[in-house]
């Protein structure tokens, strides 16, 4: 059975800390392959969001040097509220001999309880959760803790930086910096 990693999100921008999350939980779980996956909407955020277009352009950028990293542009096409069941439906019919992880942040694992049919979604896939801070990890649900050093990013901070007019090098790889830049994005110039 091929062990495939789920990464989700809107990734908007993509910066450091989902790369070295995809990577620390590929590493400890021996993952063959991370899916990094934008969500068209996502069900829990409210607000404008940069287009999905380049949200997926910058994505394949800041990849494009792992070759165990892949892109999945399925809840873009799908288009709507991107619901975590749906899409592990769909991938799990797409993929039967596949065993998917799906990485979560740990503000996340304490929210399973409100995921969309999330006992339902338990059978599809394996929950992991990434401990970034001494906090406890607690929920009813099963998942696989992964300890990742902590980085205070955020696509937040990444957005309001560069809306300011100040540098973001560091945080986010150079091609999704270029690309940011060459097509204007967060109010960069």
């Amino acid at each position: 059975m091929k062990r495939v990693g789920i990464l989700g999100g809107t990734f908007d921008p993509p910066h450091i800390g989902h790369l070295i999350i995809a990577e620390e939980a590929r590493l400890a779980l021996n993952l063959d392959e991370i899916w990094f996956i934008p969500t068209a909407v996502p069900p829990h955020k409210t607000g404008t969001m940069t287009s999905s277009q380049h949200r997926l352009k910058m994505l394949q950028l800041a990849i494009k040097d792992n070759p165990a990293f892949m892109v999945n542009d399925l809840e873009i096409k799908r288009e709507g509220k991107s619901y975590t069941y749906d899409t592990m439906v769909i991938l799990k019919r797409e993929n039967p001999h596949t065993d998917f992880y799906f990485i979560i942040g740990g503000d996340m694992v304490n929210y399973l309880p409100h995921w969309h049919r999330i006992n339902d979604l338990q059978k599809l896939v394996q929950f992991v959760g990434i401990k970034r801070s001494n906090e406890p990890l607690s929920t009813d649900y099963s998942f696989i803790e992964v300890d990742v050093p902590t980085i205070d990013i955020s696509a937040t901070f990444i957005r309001n930086r560069l809306n300011r007019d100040k540098t973001v090098r560091y945080f986010i790889p150079s091609s999704v910096n270029a690309y940011i830049e060459e097509a204007e994005l967060y109010g960069s110039k």
